[in-house]
């Protein structure tokens, strides 16, 4: 397990995923995303995660970890929160698997689908997810919007995401997970204006959160990063991160694209941010356990660094 120590934090690991871990002495919890070790088994990933002194893990819901759609969901659930448990690893479930709904259309189908009875099946996707997260302890459950379908016109597109989504949160409420929607670059909801143009159409319904992905904010908004943390304070539940280029959608590994770190995770202390940041680097699998061990002393590096003393690229 982690050679560093801190003291004992909050044991609630919805709003300390870190409890009980013995992690490096600053504020932020570091997770990595199991779309970037898609070559090791689940357990294997985990046992990974926290030898290396990860906080936690961005858990995406696939067939090759925990499978979603599996009759028995419920019984490999339990055996992956045991796990979890045993390891003192936080969790966060993510719901981005490119084709664990549809083997040959990429993150289909969508909440924006024409089709209903399609629509229908993600609506029951995010529903399972949430079902999960409460099962795990999980501090929320991601998601994102989907690509307006051709043909159809944004009203419609808005329409039809508000009402898929309200099942989903209103099972969300009841298991008490927050729901963290993600501006993806080239979605409907693309931006932290998308963001609010959605939680205003559903009326600011409490268990609606956003997950900030800091890439996506390097590359289509026009705050900086630090920027966009402070900016969505109040409704962060989820951080994804890694580095990336303006105006290029591609995740890359810490110091291969433009961000200054050290400026976006004091920015995520300053605003108290507690849940877990993690890691995502899912067209790195192949070099999964390399990236992983290089990506949290990184982290570690820029969280201690001040203004005048930023690190660069990973040695």
């Amino acid at each position: 397990m982690n050679a560093h120590t801190r003291g004992t934090k909050d044991a609630d690991p919805r709003t300390n995923p870190g409890a009980g871990r013995a992690t490096s002495l600053h504020p932020l919890n570091f997770g990595y995303g199991t779309n970037g070790l898609t070559d090791l088994r689940l357990d294997d990933a985990l046992g990974l995660l926290a030898d290396l002194g990860y906080d936690g893990v961005g858990l995406t819901l696939d067939h090759m970890h925990l499978d979603p759609l599996a009759p028995d969901l419920a019984a490999r659930t339990a055996r992956v929160g045991r796990r979890l448990a045993a390891l003192g690893l936080g969790v966060t479930v993510e719901t981005g698997a490119r084709y664990v709904l549809d083997p040959r259309r990429k993150h289909g189908p969508s909440l924006l689908d024409p089709d209903p009875e399609d629509r229908a099946r993600r609506v029951d996707l995010l529903v399972r997810a949430v079902r999960v997260a409460a099962d795990l302890g999980a501090h929320a459950v991601h998601c994102f919007s989907g690509v307006t379908p051709a043909g159809t016109d944004e009203d419609t597109a808005w329409k039809r995401l508000a009402e898929a989504l309200t099942p989903v949160l209103d099972a969300a409420t009841r298991a008490g997970v927050p729901l963290a929607v993600e501006p993806e670059p080239g979605h409907l909801l693309s931006s932290l204006a998308d963001f609010h143009h959605l939680r205003r159409a559903l009326g600011d319904p409490e268990a609606l959160g956003l997950t900030l992905d800091i890439g996506h904010c390097q590359c289509l908004e026009p705050l900086s990063p630090a920027d966009c943390v402070r900016a969505a304070a109040p409704w962060l539940r989820h951080v994804q991160i890694e580095d990336m280029r303006r105006g290029v959608h591609e995740h890359l590994p810490f110091g291969d694209g433009e961000i200054d770190f050290p400026p976006v995770l004091e920015a995520l202390v300053a605003t108290g941010y507690q849940a877990l940041t993690v890691v995502e680097l899912p067209r790195h699998s192949h070099a999964g356990p390399h990236f992983a061990e290089q990506s949290l002393p990184f982290l570690h590096r820029a969280a201690r660094a001040t203004p005048d003393s930023r690190e660069g690229r990973i040695p």
